[in-house]
């Protein structure tokens, strides 16, 4: 179980805590929206953009944000639910943000109509975006701090 000691393993400030709720708050949040909302905000949404199979990828996303969210809130996996959540991050940046960066549908992602595309208007739509990537990345790299579950595990694992 050495890896889960790694994983678990923190030094972050208690503070870290902040950046879980929020992120997790969020992709939670958002997970449980692509459910209510499917037409919406899951698998409607993901049609329209151009998501292979949204009716498969609308819930397994939303399932995706809505237990990574939970998993970051509760501060347990931190690192592997930030990865999760990163892929996910991904994928939307290069789904919905490339196509407005260069005008143009991409990849067979659509093109949302906006006044203007470039950077800045890319810049403007994916402030949210770019700013979960950056918790996620802090969490990733610090891990969940001491008021989580990490912490409790790799105490256990290391016998204390």
């Amino acid at each position: 179980m050495a890896i889960l000691q790694k994983l678990a393993a923190t030094k972050a400030p208690s503070a870290t805590i902040l950046i879980r709720l929020l992120t997790g708050g969020i992709f939670l949040s958002e997970g449980i929206q692509k459910f209510l909302f499917p037409d919406m905000l899951g698998a409607g949404r993901f049609e329209k953009i151009g998501i292979p199979n949204p009716h498969f990828f609308g819930p397994f996303v939303g399932a995706c944000e809505l237990v990574g969210g939970i998993l970051l809130l509760a501060g347990l996996l931190t690192r592997l639910a930030s990865i999760m959540l990163l892929i996910s991050m991904t994928v939307a940046i290069i789904s919905t943000k490339l196509p407005v960066l260069v005008g143009h549908p991409v990849w067979g992602f659509s093109l949302p109509k906006l006044q203007q595309y470039g950077l800045w208007s890319t810049l403007h739509e994916a402030r949210a975006d770019f700013s979960m990537i950056f918790c996620l990345l802090f969490l990733l790299v610090v891990g969940a701090g001491p008021w989580s579950i990490d912490v409790r595990l790799h105490d256990v694992e290391r016998g204390r």
